[in-house]
């Protein structure tokens, strides 16, 4: 197809398509387009986000039947092709003749690149290594200051993953600050946090076909564009000294008491409530998994907050009061908090 009709067919499945490279799209159209119209004729929406424990195992079954049809010995191979240049020719041979991209993408509903993404994460030896030592964090910046940001031959001479090493050095690149938040990078964080919706908002509001959708889009700022999926490397740049992920709890703090207008919602009995109905819901639920779990839907099991404050939240419920909660899985940590934990906090309320 033409890459006009791609984006028309593409945009059915995944809204923000017109931001995407044009090349992306072409990629996309042959990789993707059929797989998706397969998957909404079975009834299945193609999903974004995390992925789940039943999502990383039918990967491991598609990478562990990929390697047993084609004879490659190892997943590595598989996905660091580059790294074997003696077998790079037989692996590529053996990956188009076997249908690598089809097999790969095999009964998950996402895009191809997000599955070849999570599949070199999760069978990349030189991941999950650990803490970093002063020594490779003087590295890291050394080999930084040679390559710039070429993380496939800085991970390569660290052996770390791509995404480690890029992750790393965002974190240690500057001067971080790791204790209150001063009011002038509270300020910072605001107004970087408003460039890249604004800059957002400016994007979609030039792809809209009429004035009513645009003041449409204005409406749902607050309850979307405020805390789902902003880039977090960007305004972590624009603050200057403060890591991502601090950027990202600090706004879910800012907008949870703007949202709340600064009352405590988890304190005393309105605490005990909150636990209580948290604990009800997703017990009603039925979901195997965290990630199938509508976080923006239980927000007001507590109150108008952001999501990822629903999620912190739980994520301390289950810590401080499932014993061994690592080595269960999600539906027995749900069924735990129901059985165990509920009828403690309904007495104590």
């Amino acid at each position: 197809v033409d890459l006009d009709t791609a984006k028309q067919e593409l945009e059915e499945f995944i809204p923000h398509v017109r931001n995407i490279s044009d090349s992306s799209i072409r990629k996309m159209a042959g990789r993707d387009l059929a797989r998706f119209k397969q998957f909404k004729k079975q009834g299945i929406a193609v999903k974004f986000g995390r992925f789940s424990q039943k999502e990383n195992n039918q990967i491991r079954k598609n990478v562990e039947e990929f390697l047993l049809i084609t004879g490659i010995d190892s997943a590595e191979k598989l996905l660091f092709t580059s790294r074997y240049p003696e077998d790079k020719d037989t692996i590529n041979r053996l990956k188009a003749e076997h249908l690598f991209c089809e097999k790969l993408s095999e009964g998950i509903p996402r895009p191809w690149r997000l599955i070849y993404y999570r599949a070199r994460k999760m069978f990349d030896p030189n991941n999950y290594k650990g803490r970093y030592t002063k020594e490779e964090k003087e590295k890291l910046k050394k080999y930084h200051a040679l390559h710039g940001n070429d993380w496939k031959k800085i991970s390569e001479m660290m052996s770390r993953s791509n995404l480690s090493v890029a992750m790393k050095y965002s974190e240690i690149k500057s001067a971080i600050n790791y204790g209150p938040w001063s009011k002038e990078e509270t300020q910072k964080l605001r107004r970087a946090v408003e460039e890249v919706i604004r800059k957002r908002m400016e994007t979609e509001d030039a792809n809209s076909l009429s004035s009513s959708e645009k003041s449409h889009r204005e409406i749902l700022i607050d309850s979307e564009k405020l805390y789902q999926k902003l880039p977090w490397t960007e305004i972590e740049a624009k603050v200057g000294t403060r890591y991502w992920r601090q950027c990202k709890q600090k706004w879910t703090t800012i907008l949870t008491n703007k949202m709340t207008k600064g009352q405590q919602l988890y304190r005393g009995t309105k605490g005990l409530q909150a636990k209580i109905n948290l604990i009800k819901r997703l017990y009603e639920m039925k979901v195997e998994d965290a990630n199938e779990v509508n976080w923006e839907e239980l927000s007001n099991t507590i109150g108008d907050v952001p999501k990822a404050y629903v999620q912190a939240k739980f994520y301390k419920l289950k810590v401080s009061c499932v014993p061994f909660w690592q080595k269960k899985t999600f539906s027995e940590i749900i069924d735990y908090l129901f059985e165990e934990k509920l009828p403690e906090l309904e007495e104590k309320l």
